[in-house]
């Protein structure tokens, strides 16, 4: 729209120190990828695109030119000023950085310039393996850091609130960190339980005489902190802020107008003109809908510069809170504030603190506004239903003038006589003092205890008669039960004058169940879980209540039992700590010889600076095209047409691609590419808009018209089972009698167990980069797989080329878990015929929800059981069925069962065995791969059996497992001969270590004392062979050049997911050429250096990789041996260059291949066993 009659500002802010002027700012477009795309700035990444992964975390510093601080406090408190806040930047709209100076991991330190302490020590201490993540930990940190030089452990572990990690855990990014608290424990970096500072490292032997080892990194190496040596904040922009005091701020683009005025008078003026223009603020709210490229606003108010909107103070009703005071500043407020006051007027204060130490993460507490979460009334918003039963205050103004409404439930429902009129504005929030007869409690259950969506929430209120328990007020209200917060407002009004007795809680629970109906198909399920919640907040507020009605007259109500008090208080997760123990180096292995010793990831350093280059890191080449897919949007149907006429006409869109554009095959003989006629599953690929920008190609495939034809769908196992659904056989093992041993077994059970699916939720979503070449019909396909030959087989089936055209490249791939085996191949081929048609590059890389809704996770499982055995435990027959959703296509699913039905029966020899598998055929997305590969379900269902016999028969499940466990030498039901030796080393060796024993009476002393918070406590063991049916994925190569300086590049067909798989193979070529890692580089893997690779899974890449890369090493050592032998005191490049002169190929290819199940191999290259896992959980 026109930029009301005003010329669009030059939007000024800093980037790393360096100034940045956009002279054409677009209010549309986020941080994050204005520093991706324009600044090429990619070590802040995309994860998720909603502020929930922390990836793309930031560190945003402001200047207050009123107070004249920069800015993250008030100047009424007197508590340290948080100078720098963590920022999520792809929801940061970059006209709300005007006068902000902006920091990326690039600007903390890089291996250019210099490493920050930060970096330094998350890489070496084994804080990354694929390293997507690594950059938004780094920020989080380094934000904390330039406001508490040294934190507590408390504020480092709430810093990484909003911060996933999906592959390498929490604990040693927490150790690596915690050698910048205050307190001391910096000695959990080497686990001895003395300092690392003083003492010597752990060291000592095993039964089998090796060392044994903890603490992988020395923390006395460490670079010191130094905060004179980080950025200043500019003294432009403090200038800039003061001469700009009153000016009001326009940023105009061809669809939106962003407008920052400086004064509350100006933003009643505009909101009086454009009554429904948003108010925007941290943008954590309207900022989730982007992905919808047709919802956007005409006009947009940033109210953040206007000062009686972030106005703090304590009045003689209750604390005043500007409407745009974020919810870090809310709750650092509280936190000063909360000591300083009677203890009965800070009952509100302290259910508000209690929500906001688990509200989301540290990124949106410092993003979000109390204005914006109060006005958005989300239902699982945690805030709401405390700041509605405390009665809190809206102050609100408009160009009419001001007034008041209360925070009830009628606003919160949004009836129009309670609500804000269109043209008001939420200046401020009044949250009063409570009183000494008045009792706030908040309560809320999630998923997960930090960042994550309540399931339900709450906020109860009660107030007596003075000094009695008869009530007078009762605010009951709920989050998470349908669209906004719930009061169950007749519920409460029928206590009133009640007594706060049993009679109460039990009339008042039958009340709000009556009250509040949660229908079987309410949205988000879970629908008698969430009734359940109902009752245990109500529950649990009337034990508070009691408990504080105790302490206030304790000579007027009785003490709680123990039983009782066992309910109260908030479950609190503390430090996590841990010690990692480790197999130490023979004290005869040469210091040279790295195999064996905690090297540092090849590539943490450049996780930490953000500097290693996943493919959507790659540079945009020219003539680049983005491409997005249209997809289905029925589960089972027949297309009856494609019309693309509109999508063509939209600016920027270049062509749209359909089935009929593949050359040659369509997918593979299981799954289409595009789907032709009919579509399988609701996600399934139609067809795909190229365009010049991703916004673009997005907007062309809103405008693509599909017409189906509905058909019948199956979605789940019952359905499945119902229609005779599979995608396979029937598969089958036995093993003994089973009838016998049924009728010979003391007692039978039967059971069934669901188990639900998971998502794989890698952190680098699918991406491919396609670059056809001048000549040849040759193309480079840069792609984020674990299967680079597959790739490069269906692209070139697709395109009908021979493979020799097709180079395939992935230099390390952002997490994967068996999640990008299969489907890469098909993005691939997407890419690549949009490029084959256009004849241009073409970029693909998956936005979080597409990826979500066209791949699968792990199968959903149901199991049926009925499982004989003796008194004492001990199983002597047990017939199983399994099944598994395996979605629309085959997939991997065969091979799932198959894993399912061998590894059934984990460690336990049952002598009568049956068991059954079914892979079912329904209509959603294919399941595939998951780290497991059906052992999770088999574990957990033969658990499941181990578990109901123990309860049956009374016995400790550690004992029942123990007497089910493969002894001695054994088959398994499949036939294959083992030596269970290990298994039980293994389980005596983690019952000593774990102190199990001692521990497990603690347990149950506590929970005999504790009748409603439990302990719990279990060790299981595990039998996991790994690698594959057929020995033939068993085979690798590798490719190792020597060059003329001494260097050497070594390639092999592995993929690095985060395992560390290219600095295992640089250790091995360091001591079979015994030359220094420092000699060693590992490009990229690829399918021109090393081809037909099999896929990186099955937890063997790195053994049979490197076993490649031996051979090829013990190739160029053996064709060294004259020039060695001749020269033996020479150097290493002194041998290179004579060799070179004496014509001795400097280049040598590995290749290594398992030995077949008698494990039958050769002098020349020797095989190794099939491999098998003992271990113990615990």
């Amino acid at each position: 729209m026109a930029c009301l009659d005003k010329q669009s500002d030059d939007l000024v802010f800093f980037v790393n120190g360096k100034k940045v002027i956009e002279r054409k700012a677009d209010p549309e477009e986020l941080l994050l990828y204005y520093l991706r795309k324009e600044l090429r700035l990619s070590g802040t990444k995309y994860g998720c695109g909603v502020g929930g992964c922390g990836a793309c975390t930031v560190m945003l510093s402001t200047y207050d030119p009123v107070v004249k601080k920069i800015r993250y406090l008030t100047a009424q408190f007197s508590f340290t000023p948080q100078r720098h806040h963590p920022a999520n930047s792809c929801l940061l709209p970059i006209c709300s950085l005007h006068g902000a100076a902006v920091t990326t991991v690039e600007g903390v330190g890089s291996i250019k310039n210099r490493i920050n302490p930060i970096q330094e020590r998350l890489a070496k201490c084994h804080g990354s393996q694929c390293g997507f993540c690594t950059p938004g930990m780094v920020m989080s940190i380094y934000a904390l850091l330039r406001n508490h030089v040294k934190p507590s452990m408390e504020q480092i572990i709430s810093a990484l609130d909003g911060n996933l990690c999906r592959c390498t855990g929490y604990r040693p990014i927490i150790d690596s960190y915690a050698s910048f608290a205050k307190e001391q424990t910096c000695c959990q970096l080497r686990g001895t339980g003395q300092c690392c500072l003083e003492q010597e490292e752990l060291g000592c032997s095993s039964s089998a005489g090796v060392r044994i080892r903890s603490g992988l990194c020395n923390p006395a190496e460490f670079l010191p902190v130094d905060p004179t040596q980080e950025f200043i904040f500019p003294p432009e922009l403090m200038r800039m802020a003061q001469e700009q005091q009153g000016k009001t701020l326009i940023f105009c683009s061809k669809r939106t107008t962003w407008i920052s005025p400086s004064s509350l008078k100006e933003l009643l003026e505009l909101k009086a003109k454009h009554p429904k223009a948003p108010l925007v603020v941290g943008n954590t709210s309207l900022g989730l809908n982007k992905n919808d490229c047709d919802a956007y606003h005409p006009i947009v108010l940033h109210p953040l510069r206007i000062p009686e909107m972030q106005v703090v103070s304590i009045t003689d009703d209750g604390i005043v809170i500007g409407a745009t005071c974020c919810l870090a500043q809310l709750r650092d407020i509280l936190i000063e504030t909360i000591p300083k006051l009677p203890e009965e007027k800070t009952k509100i204060y302290q259910a508000l603190l209690q929500q906001l130490r688990t509200l989301a993460g540290e990124q949106i507490r410092s993003m979000a506004s109390l204005g914006g979460h109060v006005v958005s009334r989300g239902s699982a918003w945690d805030l709401n239903p405390i700041l509605c039963a405390g009665k809190s205050v809206l102050n609100l103004a408009s160009d009419g003038g001001k007034r008041q409404i209360f925070l009830d439930d009628q606003f919160l429902a949004g009836h129009k006589h309670a609500d804000i009129e269109p043209k008001e504005v939420i200046v401020s929030v009044l949250i009063p003092y409570s009183t000494k007869d008045e009792f706030i409690s908040a309560f809320r259950q999630a998923e997960r205890q930090k960042n994550a969506f309540s399931i339900v929430n709450s906020g109860l209120r009660v107030l007596f008669s003075p000094g009695t328990d008869t009530i007078v007020d009762l605010s009951i209200l709920y989050g998470g039960i349908g669209s906004t917060t719930f009061s169950a407002r007749k519920s409460c009004e029928k206590l009133i004058g009640r007594q706060w007795n049993d009679q109460m809680l039990s009339e008042a629970c039958k009340l709000v169940l009556e009250e509040i109906s949660l229908p079987p198909s309410a949205s988000g399920g879970k629908v008698e879980y969430r009734r359940t919640l109902l009752v245990s907040f109500l529950f649990r507020f009337y034990l508070e209540v009691l408990h504080g009605l105790h302490q206030m007259y304790p000579f007027r109500y009785s003490e709680l039992s123990q039983d009782k008090m066992s309910a109260l208080g908030v479950l609190q997760s503390g430090v996590p700590q841990g010690v990692q123990l480790y197999q130490d180096v023979d004290p005869g292995q040469s210091p040279q010889d790295p195999v064996g010793r905690p090297i540092m990831h090849q590539s943490g350093i450049k996780h930490a600076t953000g500097e290693a280059v996943f493919i959507d890191d790659i540079r945009p080449v020219d003539g680049e095209l983005s491409l997005a897919v249209v997809t289905s949007m029925k589960a089972h149907a027949k297309i009856k047409s494609i019309d693309i006429s509109e999508a063509l006409q939209v600016p920027g869109v270049i062509n749209v691609v359909t089935a009929k554009d593949v050359p040659g095959k369509n997918g593979n003989d299981e799954e289409e590419a595009f789907a032709k006629d009919k579509v399988i599953c609701v996600g399934q690929i139609i067809c795909a808009v190229v365009a010049e920008t991703l916004t673009q190609a997005k907007r062309g495939a809103k405008k693509v018209k599909i017409v189906y034809e509905d058909l019948q769908p199956v979605l789940t196992i019952k359905d499945a089972i119902e229609h005779n659904s599979y995608i396979t056989e029937e598969r089958k093992l036995e093993k003994g009698d089973i009838e016998k041993g049924f009728k010979s077994a003391d007692k039978i059970i039967e059971g069934e167990l669901h188990m639900g699916g998971q998502e794989h939720f890698y952190l680098e979503t699918n991406s491919v980069l396609v670059i056809p070449r001048m000549e040849d019909k040759e193309m480079d396909v840069y792609v984020s797989t674990q299967h680079a030959t597959d790739v490069q087989k269906l692209v070139a089936s697709a395109l009908n080329l021979q493979s020799n055209k097709i180079m395939c490249h992935t230099k390390r791939v952002g997490g994967a878990f068996g999640g990008k085996i299969t489907k890469p191949s098909f993005f691939a081929v997407i890419a690549a015929v949009a490029a084959n048609k256009t004849g241009r590059p073409v970029r693909f890389a998956l936005e979080r929800n597409m990826d979500m809704l066209i791949t699968g996770g792990r199968h959903p499982f149901f199991g049926k059981y009925k499982v004989g055995f003796m008194k004492d435990g001990r199983i002597i027959a047990a017939d199983f069925q399994c099944y598994i959703n395996g979605g629309c296509t085959k997939d991997e699913s065969e091979l799932v069962i198959e894993y399912i039905v061998l590894k059934v029966d984990n460690a336990y020899n049952i002598p009568n065995l049956r068991v059954r598998g079914h892979a079912c055929k329904t209509n959603l997305p294919s399941n595939t791969a998951f780290r497991g590969f059906g052992f999770p379900q088999a574990g957990l269902f033969v658990e499941t059996c181990i578990v109901a016999v123990a309860t049956k028969t009374g016995l400790p499940h550690e004992k029942v497992r123990e007497k089910n466990m493969y002894r001695g030498v054994n088959r398994t039901a499949f036939k294959e001969e083992f030596d269970a030796e290990n298994l039980w080393k293994c389980w005596k060796e983690c019952l000593d270590k774990s102190d199990y024993h001692s521990r497990n009476a603690k347990v149950e002393e506590f929970n005999r004392k504790n009748y409603w918070k439990k302990k719990g406590i279990a060790i299981i063991p595990m039998k996991f062979s790994v690698g594959f049916n057929a020995t033939y994925f068993h085979q690798a190569g590798a490719l190792v050049h020597i060059y003329l300086d001494g260097s050497v590049l070594v390639t092999h067909g592995g993929i690095e997911l985060g395992q560390g798989i290219h600095t295992k193979m640089l250790q091995i070529a360091s001591r079979e050429l015994k030359i220094p890692l420092s000699y060693i580089h590992f490009c990229e893997t690829s399918s021109t250096t090393v081809p037909n690779g099999k896929y990186t899974a099955g937890s063997v890449g790195t053994e049979i990789n490197a076993r490649a890369v031996q051979d090829a090493c013990q190739i160029l050592w053996k064709r060294l041996d004259p020039i060695r032998r001749k020269n033996p005191k020479g150097k290493w490049e002194d041998w290179i260059s004579e060799a070179h002169k004496k014509s001795i190929s400097l280049s040598a290819t590995g290749y290594f291949k398992l030995c077949d199940k008698h494990g039958l191999g050769n002098k020349e290259r020797p095989c190794i066993p099939i491999f098998s896992l003992w271990s113990c959980l615990f």
